[in-house]
This record gives structure tokens, C-alpha cells and sequence, in this order.
């Protein structure tokens, strides 16, 4: 089981935001991104507060590869 967040930063660059701001706005702690960024899973809340200031959906950020 893998989970990837590159769809993640691929929605930051085309909405033209950073990592540290996208933090900031969902309220998620430093070491949560570090754990999205070596693809680790993290907390549906997490997920949740990041789609909330990102207006999209789980899938548009995580992606499951077997």
C-alpha cells in the first residue's frame, strides 16, 4: 500500500499557493507536512482541513497506488 500527495502539490502550484500558507489557512502542524511530503498518511481531519481551504476533494489530493 502507497499513498502519494503529488496531486497535492500540483493544486498548490496551479492555484498559486505555497506549503507554508496552505498550513497556516487548514491550522495543520509543521510535522504533518513533513509526514504529506515523504508520502505518509496522515488523519482524515488533516485531509479534511486541507481540502476546506483548497476547495477540492480527497482524490484531487491523495492517491492510492497499490
Amino acid at each position: 500500500m502507497s499513498i502519494s500527495y503529488h496531486r497535492l502539490w500540483k493544486l498548490l502550484i496551479d492555484k498559486n499557493m505555497s506549503v507554508a500558507e496552505m498550513r497556516r489557512a487548514a491550522d495543520i502542524a509543521p510535522n504533518t507536512v513533513t509526514r504529506m511530503k515523504k508520502d505518509q498518511e496522515v488523519t482524515m481531519i488533516v485531509l479534511e482541513k486541507t481540502c476546506n481551504v483548497l476547495e477540492a476533494d480527497f482524490g484531487d489530493i491523495v492517491e492510492y497506488k497499490k
